[in-house]
């Protein structure tokens, strides 16, 4: 490959495939959101992303391209993977609700990337495009940001908990078994990230991170009890398998920024609600340690954000193009 031009177009399919697991999950999200409120959210955005996904095809046609079928199906069986997990989940509101936020950090940080593509190419169609869709994710995450309370409201009523210090110590379970998952991924970052800035990110993160599973298992430990195993080797071997899909794409660095960039979000996600379930259990410890990760997972993401401008030259020199 040494084309920028053929380089965007695959950068297209890749949007479009990602719009396909978003129409996936958005067409479920409503029935499983456990409030109107929340409820309202993804059908409004159900609406825009379909507009996405015909955007993208649109600007496909344009160039004589199509979407990737076999890349739409695996997408859209992916997104439809994801609800079952979360249905089958006691907190099914809650775990929808970070996933979600995370989804749209995915979108956010992938049509960023693009529009830098796009301009590079001096295809200001597709920059403009990208830039209005990113615009609108945002909004997405926006207001998902802003109901973290009804999310957490939702939750507890599906679980009717008599005691609250129990569904806390669950609650610190997942995230302890989520920080074993982020260290797994970022011990491969540097290895993988194609520049030193990015690099030296997620070597910082990676010990933040460490810090994180050890400050989540002892406010476990004081409460009485421990992290899941079971859930800390299932979110493993996602990492081992994530990390062998990151290996298998020639464009490497601009993938592992952008699911970087979106895994912080799925951390804060957790942690808002971990927060938000510690306050109604009157557990001033475990809100001060959630309030200190937070602000380390916000400036991590914000971070990795800041060096998109790095990702994309890694990448497109990763393929043979000239960064531009």
């Amino acid at each position: 490959m040494s084309d920028i031009h053929e380089q965007l177009t695959k950068y297209l399919t890749d949007a479009h495939s990602i719009e396909e697991q978003a129409l996936a999950q958005m067409r479920t999200a409503p029935k499983l959101a456990g409030d109107p409120q929340l409820a309202q959210a993804y059908e409004r955005h159900l609406v825009e992303t379909e507009g996405h996904e015909q955007t993208t095809r649109r600007l496909l046609e344009e160039r004589e391209a199509k979407p990737s079928r076999l890349k739409d199906a695996v997408m859209a069986l992916g997104g439809k993977g994801f609800l079952l997990f979360a249905r089958l989940q006691p907190d099914t509101p809650g775990k929808l609700h970070a996933h979600a936020l995370s989804y749209e950090g995915l979108e956010v940080s992938s049509y960023e990337l693009l529009r830098r593509v796009a301009e590079r190419a001096e295809e200001e169609d597709v920059a403009n495009a990208a830039r209005q869709i990113a615009a609108e994710e945002h909004e997405m995450m926006e207001r998902l940001e802003s109901t973290f309370d009804l999310a957490v409201d939702a939750s507890l009523r599906a679980l009717q908990p008599e005691d609250l210090r129990e569904q806390l110590r669950k609650y610190l379970a997942d995230a302890h078994a989520i920080e074993e998952q982020a260290i797994q991924l970022l011990e491969r970052g540097p290895k993988l990230a194609g520049d030193p800035t990015l690099a030296n990110i997620y070597s910082e993160h990676l010990e933040e991170t460490r810090d994180h599973a050890e400050l989540v298992q002892e406010r476990l430990h004081a409460l009485g009890g421990d992290s899941s195993s079971l859930k800390d080797a299932a979110l493993r071997l996602g990492a081992l398998n994530w990390g062998a899909f990151f290996q298998g794409h020639p464009d490497t660095p601009g993938k592992l920024a952008a699911f970087a960039h979106a895994f912080e979000y799925l951390e804060v996600g957790g942690y808002e609600q971990l927060r938000r379930v510690a306050e109604r259990a009157a557990d001033g410890e475990t809100v001060e340690t959630v309030d200190r990760i937070l602000g380390q997972e916000r400036a991590a993401a914000g971070r990795i954000a800041g060096a998109f401008e790095e990702a994309v030259t890694a990448s497109l020199e990763s393929v043979g193009v000239a960064a531009g």
